[in-house]
């Protein structure tokens, strides 16, 4: 059912979305989406969340500057996807004043962020990072300049924007700047 709500969300957008569109989708009839949903912003929040998750993993490849270089190029490649332009349409709507989801933004940036946390431990247990360093902000570090290219200035993104923002948010965390 999440993999449905992501295509309706791509084909369709936010403000035609419907549940009975996403069962159909599915193969089930909406009382069954409804059973676990209880409305159509918190199916939204959970695909939004899944899709994420699912296409932008975790790295541990044992040094965080190859975890937050693999982890930017992950995103880069999801931004470019339909299913990463669809969710990013539902998160900017509010921009647009059409109605979206009050919390699927800050979900699914707090989970990434949750998710982000072995990554920050590893590296300051390695030593490769100051103690102390704080996840969100290192995390946050990494993804602005990639989303000030794809929300303000409308730039492309590519590999080589992932590996320039990783070389900025490890620099930055080095220097301790997230502590």
């Amino acid at each position: 059912m999440l993999a449905a709500t992501v295509d309706e969300l791509s084909e369709r957008g936010y403000a035609a979305f419907t549940v009975d569109n996403v069962a159909q989708r599915a193969g089930v009839h909406k009382t069954t989406v409804y059973r676990r949903w209880p409305d159509r912003d918190s199916l939204i929040t959970d695909a939004l969340a899944d899709s994420v998750a699912a296409e932008i993993p975790m790295p541990d490849t044992g040094s965080i500057e190859d975890d937050l270089r693999a982890l930017a190029r992950s995103l880069v490649a999801w931004i470019n996807s339909p299913s990463g332009r669809a969710v990013l349409a539902v998160m900017l709507s509010p921009a647009a004043d059409l109605p979206s989801p009050p919390d699927a933004t800050r979900h699914v940036f707090r989970d990434r962020i949750r998710r982000a946390l072995p990554i920050v431990t590893r590296a300051a247990t390695r030593g490769e990072i100051p103690s102390g360093t704080d996840p969100a902000e290192l995390v946050k570090t990494l993804v602005a300049p990639i989303y000030l290219r794809v929300l303000i200035t409308r730039e492309p993104v590519n590999d080589e924007t992932a590996d320039a923002a990783a070389t900025l948010a490890i620099t930055a965390a080095r220097a301790g700047l997230f502590t």
